[in-house]
């Protein structure tokens, strides 16, 4: 059951007179108030200067003329494909179509031996790519953990080996500097056959957070950034406002802000390397006005993301955003549904890159190896949403209704053959659906018992390495491979 790329656009929570609003008003914030920046950033504001924009120095403050903004928006691709290595998962980022799969920066994790929360690893990350990969409804791999015990100067170049050796699925993640990016580069162009061949079929990514909300430049993210567009490499635009704290308490008020950081940052991309691939990178959240932590599992992050897609959609780029955050610290039921909550509004808004949407706990601090199975569930369930009700004779089954006739059984029918495995849901197992007798023999498991149960059947498996022997060796020869 091909449960990806699927077409969302079912949950609206804008009105089409609600865009144009929001969108004149970020428009206006980029005119009338604009942005400020970090220092270091002389050449961008000299090429911003030169097409138009206003810099105020002494201010540290940059305004856009609207008529730039929407000139450079319109230069954006409207369809990124993001390649998969063998061909089974790519991903065709346009209009409403819908992926979804792993995400964040943890910097813990739910250790499956001890139940206790320890810093997460490098093997961590590869383990966690071998789990990735062999889950049907995830996606794509965006590196979701951050490896505590390697050295900062290895860490750009380790991260994308272990996810390149762990799956074939589709590879993002951030990089420290402009120098990780190049050898990040210089390693996916290996992998690749040469840079001209990775360009023609990225099968990596990168994330820069290029936007300190409220409206600040982040230099050393901004660099990143035109330093992947200069070579073709898609780039993810990401800022998140949390409402409240870093953007307006109110939702409108936040995706307002928000649109404007990412028209910003879409100008700076398109001036660089006009027709570059980006994906519009708003992430919109909400603080915990209690404490001023963030509060991940919100109903309101699922409203916001789901018109986070319309904004993107309104002006013809792709979009990254999120679902499947939880503030729980292990998997129970809160995880399960503000997941799914959560994750059901980004897919049936119609979000082309939902990254979180599977492993996260703990407001993004911690993942749980169990946890991506579970979410492997709830990614397949609402995707399955997406893939609607199939109405046409075969379906319908007047002459299968006829030859059965009343009082008769439709159990050996042909046609229930013919379609039990593909008319409903089939899962990964980790949905219990046996008798209390059956279940009960098997020793009364949870969901999270089972889901362990799969994770260990998984990483027991031999190990398949998606990288080539030799490039393999070539690759640790170059670099400080600590995997």
């Amino acid at each position: 059951m091909n449960l990806k790329g699927l077409s969302g656009g079912l949950y609206t929570p804008l009105s089409p007179d609600q865009i144009e609003t929001i969108h004149d008003a970020s428009l206006t914030i980029l005119e009338s108030i604009g942005i400020t920046y970090e220092s270091g950033m002389d050449a961008i504001l000299e090429m911003l200067a030169d097409a138009g924009a206003t810099i105020v120095y002494d201010r540290g403050r940059v305004t856009f003329p609207r008529e730039l903004v929407v000139e450079q928006a319109a230069r954006a691709p409207e369809q990124v494909i993001l390649y998969s290595r063998d061909g089974k998962n790519d991903l065709d980022l346009k209009q409403h179509h819908v992926y979804l799969g792993t995400g964040g920066a943890a910097i813990k994790i739910l250790d499956p031996e001890s139940d206790q929360v320890r810093p997460s690893t490098l093997n961590d990350l590869y383990q966690l790519g071998r789990v990735a990969d062999a889950l049907d409804n995830i996606h794509f791999f965006l590196r979701p953990c951050i490896p505590t015990d390697i050295p900062q100067t290895a860490y750009d170049v380790n991260v994308f080996y272990a996810c390149l050796k762990a799956t074939a699925k589709h590879v993002m993640a951030g990089v420290n500097d402009e120098k990780g990016f190049y050898s990040v580069l210089d390693l996916a162009s290996m992998v690749a056959g040469g840079l001209e061949k990775l360009k023609t079929n990225p099968f990596i990514s990168i994330i820069t957070a290029f936007a300190i909300s409220p409206l600040k430049l982040c230099t050393q993210s901004t660099l990143i950034m035109q330093e992947c567009v200069r070579n073709q490499i898609p780039v993810a635009l990401s800022s998140a406002p949390m409402a409240g704290s870093t953007s307006p308490l109110t939702m409108a008020g936040t995706l307002a802000q928000l649109h404007a950081e990412q028209l910003a940052g879409i100008t700076i991309c398109q001036l660089t390397n006009p027709g570059a691939p980006i994906l519009y990178g708003g992430i919109p959240g909400m603080a915990n006005l209690r404490t001023m932590g963030y509060l991940g599992g919100a109903i309101e992050c699922g409203m916001m993301n789901a018109a986070i897609h319309q904004l993107a959609h309104h002006i013809g780029v792709p979009n990254y955003n999120s679902s499947g955050l939880t503030d729980s610290k292990i998997p129970d039921a809160q995880t399960g549904w503000e997941k799914a909550m959560t994750t059901l509004l980004a897919a049936m808004g119609g979000s082309n890159y939902v990254h979180h949407a599977a492993g996260m706990l703990e407001s993004m601090l911690t993942v749980a190896y169990e946890q991506y199975v579970i979410d492997d569930e709830i990614i397949g369930m609402c995707c399955k949403v997406l893939e609607g009700i199939k109405v046409d004779d075969e379906h319908i089954a007047l002459e299968v209704i006829d030859a059965v006739g009343p009082g008769g059984t439709f159990i050996t029918s042909d046609h229930t053959v013919d379609h039990m495995h593909t008319e409903y849901f089939r899962g990964n197992n980790v949905t219990d659906q046996k008798g209390r007798d059956e279940w009960s023999k098997d020793g009364s498991p949870d969901a999270r018992n089972r889901a362990c149960n799969i994770v260990r059947k998984i990483l027991s498996a031999k190990e398949k390495s998606y990288l080539d022997a030799e490039i393999d060796q070539a690759i640790r020869r170059k670099f400080d491979i600590l995997l």
